[in-house]
């Protein structure tokens, strides 16, 4: 290796965290809390991205932020990653001057990472605040979520190498495990190759830790010496236009290495050298820890605000979602409300059977003129004559079960139609939304059945001691609820005009003169409106029913109603505000002292301590 990294230091340091910063730690398991009740349900292109980022903040925060931050004076975390055959574990094998990682041709070769430490420092890695998703081994494994310890008395106290998978590995779970170890890094060392260091893969990598504010430094393996000059400085060009150009660089030149799977000692030992150098200096070990937890939690609140966005969008599809049933379902109501008061109901078989449950149209007639001085007339033509009435409650009945079936037909297929454009509607549907449930008959005509006795109870009621319901006693209720059931399907409150006489064929002036008789003006008034509003409550509750199937599809996926509610906190709101209240307790920790810290410089043969740096 080339003994040096380019300039990048001056002197100075960091100032000393505020100890007294409880608040950050309650702050940070409240965010988590957030994050992880955040389960971006409903398809969504925003939504496989949400899960993602929240899942890789939940692992940040178990695996690095809360365990670092209760032990600042834990040994520093330095985690190699690299592309394929980069040679990282050859790198850390010669670092610790043992071959604790395997090496060879094989792809991949490193199968479950390696962490190597000082024994002294051994406990705290073996105790598992760190990374405490990993299980803890002795030897190598291949299972995906094992850390293997290995203790390296080569290694200064207060430095740890964790030799981390391929960043670009073909086994998809060893991807994800490299990226979740280098969230959990104090100190990233990327190695490349004089082949490789353009791919994309690493870049995307370096830019997330700049993006983090985690400290880095690049080893470049396997450079051919007349190059180094030319490599380097192109590199060096690529950092500076992605904002790194502070990170230092180290060379290792093209070499043969030895039966043992280490770099020769001439190689190795500038880099072994510096870091050190780095592990001797209690506050420059500090202040790279410090730095790069510092920048971790900084980084929270633009992470989090894409969270919340995400978390946006669900409510935002629930809230159009469950609009657009029931906006289809609002409109089929009013158009069942419509059909009901505009006389629709008055013609065809219900018209038929009224005019022959009342008498002849020459008794119509007459009774427009002589309602008083006819009444007892009118009563023994309505109590006299039992089989129309009963004909009649059926055309009432089947009437009204057809428009309450055709309602829900209607609202059925506008809202399937309104969620088949919409992409979280589409992955909820299934085929049977588009029609009505199938019990829906059934239910229809129990809802008339029992309207049909809220009428009749409600002429009981209102009768009270008239002098009809001794006289005709129960059938004078059944056909006078009759008369009513009629009247409620009259669009002017059954006060009849011109235009209404026409189109009911008078159907409304009998039934208007037959309640006269029995309860006065006013009274019909208020009889029809309530009967008519029974009625409409009735239909709105079973339609409400109907879109009920749709909207517990939405509550099944993941997003319950009172989310959905205008006046609860949006979900998106909950989490910037937990990202707020991290925010200020970082502000308050102190952790960087507000000084940016670069890593030093080193050159060939330097002793002394390590310089800090000061932007």
């Amino acid at each position: 290796m080339i003994g040096h990294a380019l300039p990048v230091t001056t002197q100075g340091g960091p100032a000393a965290p505020n100890p007294g910063a409880p608040e950050l730690p309650a702050a940070l398991n409240r965010l988590r809390s957030a994050i992880a009740a955040m389960a971006y349900p409903l398809v969504l292109p925003s939504a496989e991205e949400g899960r993602e980022v929240g899942t890789g903040l939940i692992a940040q925060l178990d695996d690095y932020l809360l365990p670092r931050l209760a032990r600042l004076d834990a040994p520093l975390l330095v985690v190699v990653g690299g592309s394929t055959g980069a040679g990282k574990s050859t790198l850390v094998n010669s670092m610790v001057r043992a071959r604790v990682s395997a090496t060879g041709v094989l792809r991949p070769t490193t199968r479950s990472p390696v962490l190597v430490s000082h024994p002294a420092d051994a406990s705290w890695f073996r105790q598992g605040e760190l990374l405490p998703g990993l299980t803890r081994t002795a030897g190598p494994t291949d299972a995906p979520d094992a850390l293997q310890l290995v203790a390296a008395p080569a290694l200064p106290p207060g430095l740890a190498f964790l030799d981390a998978p391929d960043i670009d590995s073909v086994v998809d779970a060893n991807r994800a495990l490299a990226v979740q170890l280098l969230a959990a890094a104090d100190l990233w060392l990327f190695v490349t190759t004089a082949a490789r260091y353009a791919d994309a893969v690493p870049w995307q990598l370096l830019q997330t830790a700049q993006l983090r504010g985690t400290m880095v430094a690049l080893a470049l393996d396997r450079v051919p010496t007349e190059a180094v000059d030319e490599i380097t400085a192109h590199l060096r060009e690529m950092l500076t236009d992605h904002d790194l150009g502070d990170v230092p660089i180290f060379v290792v030149p093209e070499t043969v290495v030895g039966g043992q799977g280490l770099l020769p000692e001439i190689v190795a030992a500038p880099l072994r050298e510096w870091f050190g150098r780095l592990a001797g200096d209690a506050a420059a070990r500090a202040a790279v820890i410090r730095q790069s937890l510092d920048g971790a939690l900084s980084a929270l609140a633009p992470t989090v605000e894409g969270l919340a966005s995400a978390a946006d969008d669900q409510l935002d599809a629930a809230r159009t979602l469950t609009d657009r049933v029931r906006a289809a379902y609002r409109s089929a109501s009013r158009n069942a409300e419509q059909a009901v008061q505009d006389g629709r109901l008055l013609r065809g078989e219900v018209l038929g059977r009224w005019q022959d449950f009342v008498g002849t149209g020459e008794l119509f007639r007459s009774l427009e003129a002589r309602v008083g001085r006819l009444r007892d007339r009118v009563l023994s033509a309505v109590t006299g004559r039992p089989a129309p009435a009963n004909q009649l409650r059926t055309a009432i009945e089947s009437q009204l079960v057809t428009l309450i079936k055709g309602a829900a037909t209607e609202a059925a297929d506008a809202a399937h139609l309104a969620w088949r454009t919409h992409p979280a509607g589409a992955a909820l549907l299934t085929p049977d939304l588009a029609r009505p449930s199938a019990d829906l008959p059934e239910r229809a005509e129990r809802l008339v059945r029992d309207w049909q006795r809220d009428v009749l109870e409600l002429v009981r009621t209102e009768a009270g001691d008239k002098r009809f319901v001794a006289r005709t006693a129960a059938y004078a209720v059944n056909a006078t609820g009759l008369a009513v059931m009629i009247a409620v399907f009259a669009s002017t409150a059954f006060i009849p005009t011109g235009l209404e006489v026409a189109a009911a064929g008078g159907t409304t002036v009998a039934a208007q003169k037959v309640l006269e008789a029995i309860f006065g003006d006013q009274a019909i008034r208020n009889l029809a409106n309530r009967s008519r509003e029974g009625l409409l409550r009735r239909i709105r509750a079973l339609l409400d029913e109907e879109a009920g199937r749709y909207l517990r599809l939405i509550e099944a996926a993941g997003v319950p109603p009172q989310a959905v509610d205008a006046t609860a906190t949006a979900p998106g709101d909950r989490l910037r505000a937990a990202a707020v209240e991290v925010e200020q307790a970082r502000a308050a920790a102190g952790l960087s002292g507000g000084t940016p810290y670069r890593l030093p410089e080193t050159l060939p043969g330097a002793t002394g301590p390590l310089p800090g740096a000061v932007a």
